[in-house]
């Protein structure tokens, strides 16, 4: 059995960017997000991903820019550290370790060469108290610095960052809990602590939500669950302050915002409306609809001319000061589960799954980037807490990518399954999915399975669908010439059934020939051709729970896996039973590419994973503890360009790339080290030409190097030059490096200047070389004039051959000194060795 060798588990994007208030930068160009493990720079004009910040080793917590220099970013991660970027280049900076999980970080201008953080309470590893404390960053020229120097500043506080703020400047600090603000004075050190009764009279919850403070007034704005806006005053005395109150949202006020200015305060939450409302005219409201979904974190631009939202279907929405929306940054839609399996479109290659409710998305696993949603329902999604709607359960896609079927339900109470089968036909001109049929109701019950047949020479299109009332159906699409202007459309050629049993799985061969529909314990295997039963496979008396057939030269192999936790195997030309194996496999799936075939095991609280023939009787490649809890969803994905790995644990990666999600909604894949590093080298390969500006200076030197010939090069004065010294790599190095990440002028000096100079003892030994090659120069002179005329008669004779040669480059004469060193040495023992 292989082990995991080189192949790791990484990350292969879809996560969320939602999770966080994203960070716009200075000039409003790019936009910055905690994404997973790792930061990601968006370019607010082109919607792309400029930089991955990849460093964190845990979930990435927040995003900060620093204040006193706004070309470099702070992020903190459960991880334990706190780490500083370059963002417009993605180079890591310097690592604070803390060694507690950080799940906040803020900054202040007035607070110089601090930032405060939130960590758990000392108490417990587990304690869902957390703290706010200062934490005062060394000053060392080293990349990785141990930071223990923290200081409480309030106690009990939200892991929640839309909880906590600065306000006026740094002035104070205002956060807030369950039904308490509390605000701390930095100049006093003091901190007052203002409540609200948890239920106001009518019935509304007075729980805080978010906290914005205003950047130049003494004016703190508090979202709270019921969906009203207080603006708090006077708060800096304990029993005298003030809250005006402000109602619109239905529902709790996820985020609020002030403007740069302060002359807006800006609110969202599930209605997906923008609300902008004039600072100290409240009633003047601007309201900017359908952003698409519930509104999770509002940010605005230090020049106020960006506002950004975050939404809860993982979307970041750009939008010009309220008044239209200019850009969509869209990740991976995570629900609160995949109804559907893992599919990959054949045209596309993009992984198709649920999307927003009542969608299928299609998203590129190459530039992690959605590329489209595709409405299933095509109704009005109604926000309403307990109302059942029409949900996507099950898609699946034609071996060719032409047609894709899906099916969609609704279960009200006291009410029956509510069942739609559709088929959609690619449409070459618009490049998307159209509707084709609709099948109301196909079965009187839940659809437990369904199929395409995946033979690209057959004749005609098959789909199979399995259900709960104990029968399968066939599906087929008539061929085009039958078909009438209208175009075709599908219909139902065969019910089966056996024995009144459920069916619960069904998958076709991969040449078509055959059709395996499992019945409780009994696998049942059809012709489609004519509809015969021609075998059936017995097991033992528990469910079966998957059937997969083998590809290539495994396809006489018929795997199916049972809730008494066997993976059994059988041979359809004996249809007897090959081997079988006591697993608790929560997914089973084979290559599409190859014969291998992928079990996701799950034991002790984790998933293992084992990739086998079912041929062999040894695994090709297994690896433990692939993530925690189980694994239900999984694909494998075509490469685009098939990988050459001649080791024996990687080659089932050259051809597909195996994606799962976890427990955790992560998107997840297998890669090998060496692919991964052969990426990275990629992405960091910097091409300096194709970097530099444009400048006269550029066109001056630049374009003037480039032209010159080598020829006139090497043979000019400047080639004789003598080499600069050792410490031209060190300038080198100085030249290229950003300027704003190098450190100050005053630490570079002294090791500048040594790099130029040239000590006295290396001059003094270059010159006795010197002197010594040229006396041996004179010597070899000599020598050469005396054998000159008793070679001449041989040169004569090779006068042609000379004459051809003559037109081969002289020699340099560093070339000629090597001739002549080579021609000093004692050859004499090579005689000897030959005579031996």
């Amino acid at each position: 059995m292989d082990e995991h060798g080189d192949i790791r588990v990484v990350h292969r994007g879809g996560s969320k960017i939602n999770y966080r208030k994203p960070v716009i930068t200075n000039d409003s160009k790019l936009l910055l997000c905690a994404s997973g493990e790792s930061v990601k720079v968006f370019s607010t004009s082109t919607e792309e991903c400029v930089h991955n910040l990849r460093g964190h080793t845990d979930l990435v917590t927040g995003v900060l820019l620093k204040p006193s220099n706004h070309l470099q970013v702070y992020s903190c991660s459960v991880d334990g550290t706190v780490r500083l970027w370059d963002f417009t280049d993605g180079i890591l900076i310097k690592t604070y370790v803390i060694g507690y999980p950080v799940y906040a970080v803020y900054a202040s201008a007035n607070h110089e060469g601090v930032i405060f953080i939130v960590t758990p309470s000392a108490g417990g590893k587990r304690s869902e108290l957390f703290q706010l404390v200062a934490l005062h960053l060394p000053q060392s020229g080293e990349q990785l610095v141990e930071a223990g120097e923290l200081s409480a500043v309030l106690e009990d506080v939200s892991s929640n960052p839309r909880a906590t703020v600065f306000g006026r400047g740094g002035e104070y600090i205002a956060s807030a809990k369950d039904v308490h603000l509390q605000v701390y004075f930095f100049k006093k050190q003091k901190s007052y602590r203002f409540p609200l009764k948890e239920d106001n009279k009518k019935g509304g919850k007075n729980t805080f939500t978010c906290v914005a403070c205003h950047p130049k007034d003494d004016c703190i704005a508090t979202g709270h669950e019921d969906g009203k806006i207080r603006l708090w005053r006077n708060f800096n005395h304990r029993k005298e302050y003030t809250y005006a109150t402000l109602h619109w949202h239905h529902n709790a006020v996820s985020s609020v915002c002030f403007t740069p200015e302060g002359t807006n305060l800006l609110s969202g939450g599930l209605e997906s409306v923008l609300v902008q409302w004039r600072y100290n005219q409240e009633s003047q409201r601007d309201f900017l609809p359908r952003l698409g979904a519930a509104i999770t974190h509002i940010a605005v631009s230090p020049d106020g001319a960006l506002f950004c939202t975050s939404h809860s279907d993982n979307k970041i929405t750009i939008i010009q000061s309220c008044v239209k929306v200019s850009a969509v940054i869209q990740g991976l839609v995570k629900g609160e589960s995949v109804k559907t399996d893992l599919m990959v479109d054949p045209r596309s290659k993009s992984l198709v799954l649920n999307g927003k409710p009542g969608h299928l998305q299609f998203y590129s696993l190459q530039r992690d980037k959605l590329l489209y949603n595709l409405d299933i329902v095509q109704q009005e999604y109604i926000h309403e807490l307990g109302l059942e709607q029409f949900e996507v359960v099950m898609v699946d896609f034609e071996a060719s990518g032409n047609w894709m079927a899906t099916v969609e339900e609704r279960k009200q109470k006291a009410a029956e399954l509510e069942l739609n089968l559709k088929l959609w036909a690619f449409d070459e001109q618009t490049q998307s999915f159209v509707l084709n049929t609709t099948v109301s109701a196909p079965h009187e019950a839940r659809i437990t399975a369904m199929c395409f047949c995946q033979a690209t020479d057959s004749q005609t299109t098959m789909l199979v669908s399995a259900s709960k009332d104990g029968h399968f159906k066939a599906w087929q699409l008539p061929r085009s010439a039958h078909a009438e202007d209208e175009g075709p459309s599908w219909s139902c050629e065969f019910v089966g059934a056996y024995h009144g049993l459920v069916p619960e799985c069904c998958c076709f061969s991969a040449d078509g020939s055959l059709l395996a529909v499992s019945f409780r314990e009994v696998v049942t295997v059809w012709s489609p051709a004519s509809w015969e039963l021609l075998a059936t496979l017995s097991q033992p008396p528990k469910a079966i729970r998957n059937l997969c057939f083998g590809r290539l030269s495994c396809s006489k192999y018929l795997l199916g896996t049972t809730a008494n936790n066997l993976l059994c195997c059988w041979n359809l030309l004996t249809c007897s039973l090959e081997w079988s194996t006591s697993m608790d496999i929560s997914l089973l799936l084979n290559d599409p590419l190859t014969e291998n075939m992928a079990a996701f095991c799950c034991q002790a609280g984790h998933t293992d994973l084992f990739v086998f023939k079912p041929s062999e009787p040894r695994p090709v490649f297994s690896l433990k503890a692939v993530c925690s809890g189980r694994v239900t969803r999984a694909v494998f994905a075509p490469r685009e360009e098939m990988l050459e790995s001649c080791e024996e644990s990687s080659q089932w990666l050259n051809l597909s790339q195996l994606y799962f999600l976890t427990q955790y909604m992560d998107l997840m894949t297998f890669t090998s080290k060496a692919e991964e590093d052969r990426l990275m080298a990629s992405s960091k390969q910097l091409v300096i030409d194709d970097s530099v500006a444009m400048t006269p200076f550029y066109l001056l030197l630049g374009k003037h190097r480039k032209q010159e010939n080598p020829d006139t090069l090497s043979s000019s004065p400047s080639a004789e030059r003598t080499p600069l010294p050792q410490g031209s790599v060190a300038i080198k190095e100085l030249l290229q490096t950003p300027a704003h990440v190098l450190p100050s002028t005053s630490f570079l000096c002294s090791m500048f200047v040594e790099s130029l100079l040239v000590s006295i003892t290396d001059a003094r030994e270059e010159n006795k070389h010197a002197e010594e090659e040229m006396e041996s120069e004179k010597e070899e002179e000599d020598s050469e004039g005396e054998m000159e005329s008793s070679t001449s008669r041989p040169e004569q004779a090779f006068a042609g051959a000379q004459s051809a040669e003559s037109a081969a480059p002289p020699l340099t004469k560093a070339q000629v000194r090597e001739l002549r060193k080579v021609k000093k040495l004692d050859h004499s023992w090579l005689s000897g060795l030959l005579r031996s």
